[in-house]
């Protein structure tokens, strides 16, 4: 097997994913994680149709997601004085099975800690690629040598600004911003949750963990800011500017964004790129084809990649040309089709004209009543299905 030795940027989602099927292909993976631990928290991810599905299924770790899952029913839009307005069908936002990002974080480490080596609270710093392989340098680990390097590190992936250049040529941004942590069930929400809209501004609140606790998430339009990542208190004081006074929860969840142990804060965007592979580079999940956080469609998606990148890897014996090759034809078409939806429900869900959002509001008064009601749940479910997934398991030993 050449190129055995493979490097992967990031413990979310796609690296260990990767990470899982690399070994029972034969590679050996390591994974370098710039958090000091797994990462806690995060919104809800879905998976829908077969193809997330029977690759759950084949790594073993169906029932334990299936353990930690959500249960979300429907979605609720309310008035100010949280009076239901219209309800959306459940299978919209909840897939086929839905699961806070950090539990499903947690149950791909569980798969695979024993099989791969974790490296938490360190980054690379450099890579110097020649014919036989890629020297990796770290903020604080020594150098080492790889065969291969993946980055499956985010939208703000630091092995994409490394081997293919600064994140703007690639992050698009979408016009809105979105924020995101944990607080009290406050509305003794049971497996729901609901949304308050006003104008450009979306402010909702679901329940988590058996309604246990509950995801407080704020979305407003916005043109690019400039806002450092790290700067969370920038963060919350744009959110403040934007929500104070704006009706409902929102300044009683302002208030709980202060003490939240897990705030998020982002631009919602997606990553476009002409290719994902580089030499002996590799990009996979959001850090390169994010659809965006609205799409509904990135988890799924990161899922699909690791998987096939990792098929190809195997198929072609480690040949990384070969095999490099063969991963973007497999993911272009599906990529396309996710991204396309990320596109389309980001401008639904924050449109910029008053007439837009008056006819929405209308319409999902409406949309328990029109025949086509679940007509998003079958376009989000086609495009979630829109590839055909050849079966790798059989390439090399377990």
């Amino acid at each position: 097997m050449r190129n055995a030795n493979v490097l992967i940027s990031g413990a979310s989602v796609a690296g260990p994913v990767l990470a899982y099927w690399l070994r029972r292909h034969g590679f050996t993976p390591t994974i370098v994680e710039r958090a000091p631990a797994l990462r806690d928290g995060g919104y809800a991810v879905d998976f829908r149709g077969h193809a997330h599905l029977s690759i759950l299924r084949r790594m073993g770790v169906m029932d334990a997601i299936e353990h930690a899952r959500t249960g979300m029913g429907s979605m609720s839009y309310v008035n100010s004085d949280g009076r239901k307005q219209a309800t959306m069908p459940a299978d919209l936002f909840s897939g086929d099975v839905e699961i806070l990002r950090g539990d499903l974080a947690r149950i791909l480490y569980d798969a695979t800690e024993e099989h791969a080596e974790y490296v938490f609270g360190d980054s690379i710093t450099s890579l110097d690629e020649d014919a036989d392989g890629v020297t990796v340098t770290f903020e604080r680990g020594a150098p080492r040598r790889f065969g291969l390097v993946i980055g499956a590190d985010g939208l703000h992936s630091n092995v994409r600004r490394l081997a293919f250049g600064p994140e703007e040529r690639f992050v698009k941004h979408l016009g809105v911003y979105c924020a995101i942590f944990t607080t009290a069930n406050h509305l003794d929400l049971d497996h729901d949750g609901h949304v308050y809209r006003t104008g450009s501004r979306l402010v909702g609140l679901y329940s988590a963990r058996h309604n246990t606790e509950a995801k407080a998430t704020f979305y407003f339009g916005s043109p690019q800011l400039g806002i450092d990542r790290r700067d969370v208190a920038r963060q919350q004081a744009v959110l403040a500017e934007q929500f104070t006074g704006n009706g409902w929860l929102s300044d009683r969840l302002l208030q709980d964004m202060r003490h939240a142990p897990d705030f998020y804060f982002d631009s919602v965007a997606q990553v476009r790129m002409d290719g994902w592979t580089r030499g002996r580079v590799a990009l996979v999940g959001d850090a390169a084809y994010s659809p965006c956080s609205l799409s509904g469609m990135g988890t799924g998606l990161a899922l699909v990649g690791a998987y096939v990148l990792a098929g190809e890897l195997a198929a072609a014996g480690g040949d990384h040309r070969a095999a490099f090759a063969r991963y973007e034809e497999e993911m272009r078409g599906y990529v396309a089709g996710c991204q396309k939806m990320g596109d389309g429900v980001a401008k639904l869900m924050m449109p910029k004209s008053r007439l837009l959002i008056e006819l929405l509001n209308r319409y999902y008064k409406l949309l328990p009543y029109l025949p086509g009601k679940n007509m998003v749940s079958r376009m989000a479910r086609k495009t979630a299905e829109n590839i055909t997934l050849r079966d790798y398991r059989d390439l090399a030993p377990r």
